[in-house]
């Protein structure tokens, strides 16, 4: 009879390797718990985030139950001899458990998800308290139009001089995204959220910036020859210092 240890082995190998894996994926400590994803720079942005550690959370708590399922078949219900185990042609509880905890997992993945998506892509009713700032994709870079300034003053990029986003720090803006050409998408990694252009279409979201600074923006839709050099920059900067770029950019205009 094959010795306990030649059944545990292989188990043992497979988490240590996960356990390295994860180890050394892990860029920094302060980055873990984020699980990959970046420092939030929105008030929404921490609602996605949020979000994938909660859908973590439960992968790992299922990942540990199903592992721990195997490590007890290995160990208690390995071959012993030559004996055949009785033979069982079915069992109720345990079909209707393997029926119902898989239904009850996706219910609750999908409620969470259904909530924070409301909230994520809430629009304001009152658009009198939202900067509102319309994004144009184009092959292949972007244009933005600002609602605080006339609707002749549009800031137009191309992939050489990628175009610079405004937005005041702790208020509220709101995009309203289109494209002239074929569908692109508009994705600013630091606030957790991205919505395609879509021809014909009008998609639009809000966020809330919350961190000072400069962070990049790009297309995530494949889109032709030269998508990869379809990039902006957003620059969060304190609302004195907004209005006063929106004075520049108002007189350079007139």
């Amino acid at each position: 009879m094959p010795h306990r240890s030649s059944f545990l082995r292989p188990v043992a190998l497979g988490l240590i390797s996960t356990s390295l894996f994860f180890a050394l994926s892990g860029c920094s400590v302060s980055r873990l718990p984020r699980l990959g994803l970046p420092q939030p720079a929105t008030n929404e942005g921490h609602i996605s985030l949020s979000l994938w550690q909660g859908a973590w959370i439960a992968a790992l708590i299922v990942g540990a139950l199903v592992w721990g399922l195997i490590v007890w078949a290995i160990i208690f219900h390995r071959r012993r001899g030559d004996h055949i185990p009785a033979q069982t042609k079915y069992n109720v509880p345990i079909e209707v458990l393997y029926t119902v905890v898989p239904f009850i997992i996706v219910a609750v993945l999908f409620f969470f998800t259904a909530r924070d998506e409301t909230k994520i892509t809430a629009i304001t009713k009152d658009s009198s308290t939202v900067h509102i700032i319309h994004v144009n994709a184009m092959r292949w870079s972007w244009q933005f139009t600002y609602e605080d300034l006339p609707t002749t003053t549009t800031t137009t990029g191309t992939p050489d001089q990628p175009p610079i986003l405004y937005l005041p720090q702790g208020e509220k803006v709101r995009f309203v995204i289109t494209t002239s050409d074929v569908n692109h998408s508009f994705w600013v990694p630091a606030f957790i959220m991205k919505m395609d252009a879509i021809a014909g279409r009008t998609n639009q979201f809000e966020v809330t910036p919350t961190n000072l600074g400069t962070y990049p923006g790009k297309c995530a839709e494949l889109c032709g020859r030269d998508h990869a050099r379809m990039r902006f920059s957003v620059k969060v900067v304190t609302s004195a210092e907004y209005q006063q770029r929106m004075a520049v950019m108002k007189g350079s205009a007139a």
